[in-house]
């Protein structure tokens, strides 16, 4: 069996270059690659396209990138958390690309099962389908789209095991899955690697095959957006 661990994540990025397009998972905080993050903001990787859920809050996460300026342009769904986005969108500092939640996950899907593209009436007659082919089913009007092309993918994972088997856990199975296998690398760091067979294989939700590279994370904060407790 092929061992796809690296030592650090150092050595996970190995390749990783200016002006190269990343695909990053989670949803909100929760379940983002926090270590790989941290790694792309100390080697000040600039000119970079993103590919992700959401655009992190102004000091952890993506944020940490926008912060430095090292994001030209975010292909997103979600980002109302984070101030410095929204002023660097707004002053044309920054590309965004908005694109419905479930239009992303599908591109990022197509990406992983090696499909070029997919119809989908999501954004039918709104900005979003500016420019792009149209075409009728059972009377409905679908708009093409086309799967992601990304140079690496940075995937955050609860358990994995050298071989690159993953699981994820709670809401960290949010885009992660989604994005493991759909760029030419993908990167993931896990809270807990362990030897091969050690996965009880029922459990596992992505098979190694989609994966390059695997890490043990030395920590994650694991922060949360917007805390709400019973008053």
């Amino acid at each position: 069996m092929i061992n796809k661990t690296v030592n650090n994540v150092s050595e996970a990025l190995d390749g990783v270059e200016d002006g190269m397009t990343f695909m990053l998972g989670g949803f909100g905080l929760s379940g983002i690659p926090e270590n790989s993050i941290q790694e792309l903001v100390r080697r000040n990787v600039k000119d970079v396209t993103c590919i992700s859920n959401n655009a992190g809050v102004d000091d952890f996460g993506l944020g940490l990138l926008l912060k430095k300026k090292q994001i030209k342009k975010m292909i997103s769904s979600y980002v109302g958390e984070n101030a410095e986005f929204e002023r660097q969108m707004l002053s044309g500092e920054l590309e965004v690309d908005l694109i419905p939640q479930g239009t992303l996950a599908e591109r990022c899907r197509a990406a992983q099962n090696g499909i070029p593209a997919f119809f989908t009436p999501a954004g039918y007659g709104t900005e979003i389908a500016e420019g792009k082919e149209v075409r009728d089913f059972d009377g409905k009007p679908h708009i093409m789209e086309k799967a992601f092309e990304a140079d690496f993918a940075f995937v955050k994972a609860w358990k994995g095991d050298e071989a690159g088997n993953l699981i994820f856990k709670g809401t960290a199975r949010n885009f992660n899955p989604l994005m493991c296998g759909a760029a030419r690398v993908t990167v993931v760091e896990v809270e807990e690697l362990v030897k091969p067979g050690e996965l009880d294989p029922n459990f596992i939700h992505i098979p190694g095959i989609f994966v390059q590279r695997i890490f043990k994370g030395e920590k994650f904060e694991k922060r949360i957006e917007q805390r709400t407790v019973k008053s």
